[in-house]
């Protein structure tokens, strides 16, 4: 049951991803290039700044829609390329290719996604997303150690390029999901958190749904030694992490618990003495915050109201607070619609065990947006 779980889990965000891809695949058009930046470098890339079209950055024009119906649009482009800080995200399980492993061909799933997932942090970074040889849909029951490995490798290869030849020295976001989260959680485990030099030019990481772990009751140890988790959003060298659910995770819930579900892909054990982080994106406490949502708009339809933009987002309908309960930790989102209030809400559509997985990143993209956003400011 573990084992097949442990697959399972691997499909991510995919039902979500691939459900804006119809409507987000011509958004970039197909002319994203997909060769490599220079001459001796193998690495392809989903998103980066010498793309003629970067689905990373897709216009960012969004119409906030209130429990009355009322609608205010906000029109904003895309963002310049100059930035003194890199974005490095890696998307979840989307790959629709029939091995067992991906190639590294850019196909509408892994655009779709950048586009849902990270296209909206380019007004605070440059975004740099490699594609990578993921576990595929039609993998995960196939899947083995060795094709785990040939995943973990390809992302590697890419981020040491990336650091070669491209950074530049530039401060770092990293930003995953699901299996992205997966292998950063590995990559900042090898790379990253042994490194003093590396620490230092991390701002923040953003590993949503992937089961980071400290010793209970502290925010340091466990699946990294030196990178803690966040306390403030003035807080750099940090993770953001959660698992949300509209109600407590069952015991054999896939997220939130230590040693279950995304953590065994992660290589981290079940020791009764850890817990899964939990950090609030809106208050970086226990205390209860406002969400900031968006979503694509042709996905999230309102009765009644027209939304000619392409994000959509609904302020004052969630809140969120990190609670803990017999042996769980996770975020709690709870919807607060008005009488009356017909905007769609986030339901649990895998089932209990996966909570509202599909939504991790996009129910607090606002908030995250602009947590990315004051840590660059705090950063030195």
């Amino acid at each position: 049951m573990r084992e097949r779980a442990a697959r399972v889990l691997r499909a991510g965000c995919l039902a979500g991803v691939l459900a804006a891809g119809a409507s987000t695949a011509g958004a970039t058009g197909a002319g994203s290039a997909t060769r490599p930046l220079h001459a001796a470098s193998g690495t392809v890339w989903l998103c980066n700044p010498n793309q003629v079209a970067d689905p990373c950055t897709t216009s960012r024009a969004a119409t906030a829609v209130t429990g009355q119906g009322s609608t205010s649009a906000t029109l904003a482009r895309t963002s310049p390329r100059a930035t003194r800080f890199d974005c490095f995200y890696v998307y979840p399980t989307v790959s629709t290719e029939s091995g067992v492993n991906a190639d590294l061909t850019v196909q509408a799933a892994e655009r779709a996604a950048a586009i849902v997932q990270a296209s909206r942090f380019s007004q605070r970074c440059t975004v740099w997303a490699p594609m990578y040889r993921q576990i595929t849909v039609s993998g995960l029951a196939r899947a083995t150690k060795a094709a785990e490995a040939i995943a973990y490798g390809s992302l590697l290869a890419s981020w040491k390029d990336y650091l070669a030849h491209d950074n530049h020295g530039r401060p770092i976001i990293f930003i995953g999901h699901s299996q992205g989260s997966a292998m950063l959680i590995k990559l900042l485990q090898t790379q990253v958190d042994p490194s003093p030099s590396l620490r230092k030019r991390m701002v923040s990481a953003i590993l949503l749904g992937g089961n980071v772990q400290v010793p209970t009751g502290r925010v340091v140890g466990g699946t990294f030694r030196n990178i803690p988790a966040c306390g403030s959003a003035s807080q750099t060298g940090c993770v953001i992490a959660y698992s949300s659910f509209g109600s407590p995770p069952p015991a054999d819930s896939l997220f939130g618990r230590a040693g279950q579900g995304v953590s065994l892909q992660s290589g981290q054990g079940g020791e009764a003495s850890q817990q899964v982080v939990c950090v609030n994106p809106v208050t970086f406490s226990s205390r209860v915050g406002s969400l900031l949502p968006f979503f694509w708009s042709a996905t999230n339809p309102t009765p009644g109201v027209r939304v000619l933009t392409p994000w959509v987002t609904f302020p004052g309908l969630y809140t969120a607070q990190c609670r803990r309960s017999d042996g769980a930790s996770w975020l709690q989102v709870t919807a607060t619609p008005a009488p009356g209030d017909r905007r769609p809400t986030v339901t649990a559509s895998l089932g209990p065990l996966w909570g509202y997985h599909l939504n991790d990143v996009n129910l607090a993209l606002g908030n995250l947006v602009s947590d990315v956003g004051l840590e660059e400011a705090a950063y030195r």
